[in-house]
């Protein structure tokens, strides 16, 4: 693939784009996966068109076609979990196992949502008018704009795409730069399926263009994004300008909970689960690991040996736990972070250097800080990478209320063998997603998804709450016949 040139999808054809990027393996940086395009201002605005003109035509298509054309996708997403997997790991850096596992899971969304389309049923109702009926139902957005993250390329696309489809919009879709191959394999997909033309596009491209060119344009009906909260304020402000309607999964900043009475084991593998798969880069990631007194240091210490223990290497290797970071970047801003722990006085447990592979890559240690408390930048800011710091409590009360001393609302856990802690914790705790006994990274493609504070903006994503931003709903009244 090094020397293959793939195009953006735009109005039912591949087009080549103004320029091309070189997309390098994280776990080999002798190994090219290809020259992907790069779109400009003005593709993206063709792109804009296309959708604009196909929407009415794909919301208009019967159930049955739109049902058919999802199953299609997710099938062939399912049925290629091993070859597209391998590709996702090979650019992304996430171990074999989890990319294949990403693969499979987009496939189920659109089954999920092939689902949905047959669901679509609205409301009817006498009104308080004698003689007069009422109908609410859902017709679609319109054209959406689709911003998706290199973190998990295939799977957050998915849950954004498959219920725009779904439900009759139209889709522009911007992935991250880092992870094009993914992005046009799934493209690839779609582009054999029976749409109009104009009603799916991938548009590759730097945010500066095509991020900046569909956020800001009134054509669109809406916008849904996963980033930094830095870019989604721009994205919020941006929007708003046009009263596009928006939907933003930001940052985080996760705790894990471990009261006294928690089962030692389950502690260690949820701890390790939640915050290092997918090397720390997920925004479930459990970074703040609350941990009391009683329990602290046999925690500490078993945890320590399952870090020093973990395997990391080149991401398609068998065996492999914990792959490369997904660039030189990010591997930067790692061990920024690892320095910044050292100097605000945290003491580094395990890990904190980089590791040496047969193969040149953006290898790193999971790393573990201890002795840190709530107000250190550390425990405040996204790391996003394979490090957690350990807050050490007294008991599950000031546990909760560290946990909850943040900015950021996605996701918290708590191990716990206490029903009645955990309802506590459940209840109390202002996260957007609560586990019990689990990790924090790990959720259900049937259920609501989303946060509170600074990690999330607009309707939850996912389930069937998703149709709250994919669709519109009308309300309509209608005189009775006299008989």
């Amino acid at each position: 693939m090094g020397d293959s040139v793939y195009s953006n999808y735009i109005a039912g054809e591949w087009q080549a784009g103004v320029r091309t990027i070189d997309n390098r393996n994280p776990s080999d940086l002798s190994d090219s996966l290809g020259q992907f395009a790069q779109a400009d201002a003005a593709q993206t605005r063709e792109a804009i068109a296309a959708a604009r003109a196909a929407q009415p035509e794909w919301a208009a298509v019967g159930l049955e076609a739109r049902y058919n054309a999802l199953l299609a996708i997710g099938t062939e997403l399912m049925d290629r979990a091993e070859p597209l997997g391998r590709e996702l790991s090979r650019e992304e850096g996430k171990p074999l196992a989890e990319g294949k596992g990403e693969v499979y899971r987009a496939g189920q969304f659109f089954h999920y949502y092939a689902a949905e389309v047959h669901r679509q049923i609205g409301d009817v109702t006498d009104s308080v008018r004698p003689g007069i009926e009422v109908m609410a139902q859902r017709e679609p957005a319109g054209v959406v704009g689709v911003i998706s993250p290199w973190n998990f390329p295939l799977a957050t696309a998915a849950w954004k795409i498959a219920p725009a489809l779904a439900f009759g919009n139209a889709v522009i879709w911007k992935p991250a730069n880092l992870v094009p191959a993914s992005a046009w394999h799934f493209a690839e997909i779609v582009s054999r399926q029976n749409l109009p033309a104009g009603t799916f596009n991938l548009v590759m491209g730097a945010g500066r263009e095509v991020g900046d060119t569909l956020v800001s344009a009134p054509e669109l009906d809406a916008i849904t994004f996963t980033g930094s909260v830095e870019t989604g304020r721009q994205v919020g402000l941006r929007a708003m300008e046009n009263l596009t309607r928006v939907q933003m999964e930001m940052g985080s900043k996760n705790p894990l909970v471990v009261l006294d009475d928690a089962d030692l084991e389950t502690a260690v593998q949820c701890a390790f689960a939640g915050g290092f798969s997918g090397t720390g880069q997920k925004c479930t990631a459990s970074s703040r690991l609350i941990v009391t007194d009683a329990i602290h240091d046999r925690f500490v210490e078993a945890l320590c040996k399952r870090l020093a223990s973990a395997r990391v290497g080149h991401a398609l290797e068998p065996g492999t736990e914990i792959g490369p970071v997904v660039d030189e970047r990010q591997l930067n801003q790692d061990l920024d972070w690892i320095q910044k722990a050292k100097d605000e006085g945290a003491t580094l447990a395990v890990g904190g250097e980089r590791v040496s592979a047969p193969t040149e890559g953006y290898f790193l240690q999971p790393t573990l800080f201890t002795d840190t408390h709530n107000a250190m930048t550390i425990n405040q800011e996204e790391m996003f990478g394979p490090m957690a710091c350990v807050i050490r409590v007294k008991d599950a009360e000031e546990a909760l209320h560290v946990a909850n001393d943040t900015r950021f609302g996605l996701t918290a856990g708590v191990i716990t063998e206490s029903l009645s802690a955990a309802n506590t914790f459940r209840r109390q705790a202002r996260f957007g997603c609560t586990m019990v006994n689990l990790p924090t990274a790990g959720t259900d493609y049937h259920v609501p998804f989303g946060g509170r504070g600074e990690s999330s903006f607009g309707p939850r994503e996912q389930g069937q709450y998703a149709r709250e931003f994919y669709t519109r709903v009308k309300t309509s009244y209608v005189r009775l016949g006299e008989g």
